[in-house]
């Protein structure tokens, strides 16, 4: 994970030492070498994953002239990506934001005992019918939609048991499938409270700048500046849903033609690809695509 671009760009590869740095751990040698039993764990993930955004976005500002001040109107994270996002716009540095995703992985898998909660991907049904799903699923235990990610794919999450339910209930409803996610807790949910408290007091010990474009935040699905505003829609990130299809189109709403994912994975651009077929989504996580979309520019 990140070794291609480190090994292309020496900036990827400072970015990467940077974070070593400000986590006092070797999280890089994990990312190139694993094991991957580590890696994935919440903890390590969530750094790692935003290590790599963050080495293509250096890239990118600093071989291409293109940055978000300059070039974006809002910025977007799904999650975790929201703090990528916003160290991108310069409302966090970059060894506050590892410290804080650090922190934050070791919250939440720590809020609730392994095998305790899960989460579950419900495929062919609306986000309406997922509420009730999740509601009739409870029986006095957490279940909530957790992640509105594209037309009729909903998250649900909370205790094992109810996910469960969920699921078979989803199936009655008429899904088109219905699948366990292979997450280490329940996130996006009540359960995650701990972790709630956790990021507010973490939150206190860090600068917050105002970002150079707006956030498109995960719990509103609005635009946001305030650095005050941002801090306190971080913490209720942590167990509220995330409106990542209403996110999309409310960029669309204000004039957004657009979106560049930039990091690990093409998951958001296939979701927007779902969510409206006006826009355009291009993805760029690895030396070839930085090549050919600083080309293109």
């Amino acid at each position: 994970m990140g070794r291609e671009l480190a090994d292309a760009f020496p900036l990827a590869r400072q970015v990467f030492e940077e974070v070593d740095d400000s986590l006092r751990q070797n999280l890089t040698r994990l990312m190139f070498e694993g094991p991957d039993n580590e890696l994935i764990l919440t903890e390590n993930a969530q750094p790692a994953l935003m290590a790599v955004s963050l080495a293509v976005m250096r890239v990118l500002e600093k071989e291409g002239g293109v940055s978000p001040a300059a070039h974006a109107r809002f910025v977007a994270g799904h999650s975790l990506g929201e703090y990528s996002a916003l160290a991108a716009a310069g409302a966090l540095s970059l060894a506050d934001v590892a410290w804080l995703l650090k922190t934050r992985g070791w919250a939440m898998q720590k809020a609730v005992p392994v095998g305790m909660g899960g989460m579950a991907a419900l495929l062919g049904l609306d986000l309406d019918v997922c509420h009730d799903v999740a509601i009739k699923a409870a029986q006095g235990e957490i279940c909530t939609a957790a992640n509105d990610n594209a037309p009729q794919q909903v998250v649900v999450s909370g205790h094992m048991t109810a996910v469960a339910r969920a699921v078979a209930l989803a199936a009655e409803c008429g899904a088109k499938r219905s699948i366990m996610l292979p997450v280490s807790a329940p996130f996006h949910c009540a359960l995650m409270e701990p972790a709630a408290v956790a990021m507010a007091e973490a939150f206190g010990r860090v600068v917050f700048n105002r970002p150079a474009v707006p956030l498109v935040a995960n719990v509103t699905a609005e635009a946001v500046e305030d650095p005050a505003v941002i801090r306190r829609l971080l913490v209720e990130q942590i167990t509220a849903a995330v409106r990542w299809r209403e996110s999309v189109l409310y960029m669309k709403d204000q004039g957004v033609t657009e979106l560049v994912e930039i990091g690990a994975g093409k998951v958001l651009t296939g979701l927007t690809k779902r969510i409206s077929r006006e826009m355009s989504c291009i993805a760029i996580n690895g030396p070839r695509d930085i090549e050919a979309f600083l080309k293109a520019l």
